[in-house]
């Protein structure tokens, strides 16, 4: 199998706009302090970036969930609907993660089954957080895809 050498088409944003590095970081650092739970936090990243096709957040949170996930729920991601292996709560995430990351694929944007769901598991600070979570790793993929950043090359990781 031969691999092939990818380039970005720019240098990362964050990196030319350094101005921009210091608010994406905060948002990064309060997801982390976040009170919901990491491993759904970490589900969401990775369902999210699977919708939008950012290889580098692909590859950055299932790296930094390694330890904490098990390779079958990883791998029944996309599949979470009628795998066994998420609970309620992951679930109503992932749902609301669906929502947000394909706002323009539904005239109800977000649907009230779908938000009803998830405010059955979090309380309102959890659902902020969710919702801060979600669109934080939409704006990280975008910025990624837009520029065709290469997984693996992420000059903050040097």
């Amino acid at each position: 199998m031969e691999i092939m050498l990818m380039q970005a088409r720019i240098k990362n944003p964050a990196m030319l706009i350094p101005e921009a590095m210091g608010p994406l970081q905060a948002l990064a650092a309060l997801i982390r302090n976040s009170p919901v739970p990491q491993k759904t936090i970490g589900l969401c990243h990775l369902r999210a970036s699977q919708i939008n096709g950012c290889a580098v957040c692909l590859d950055l949170h299932r790296r930094h969930m390694k330890g904490d996930e098990t390779e079958e729920r990883l791998f029944a991601l996309p599949a979470w609907r009628d795998a066994p292996f998420f609970t309620d709560s992951e679930r109503a995430a992932l749902g609301l993660t669906e929502s947000l990351t394909r706002l323009s694929e539904s005239e109800d944007r977000v649907p009230d089954a779908v938000w009803n769901e998830a405010a059955r598991h979090f309380d309102e600070r959890e659902l902020a957080s969710l919702v801060i979570a979600i669109t934080t790793i939409n704006t990280f993929n975008r910025i990624n895809v837009a520029t065709r950043q290469v997984a693996g090359a992420q000059p903050w990781e040097k």
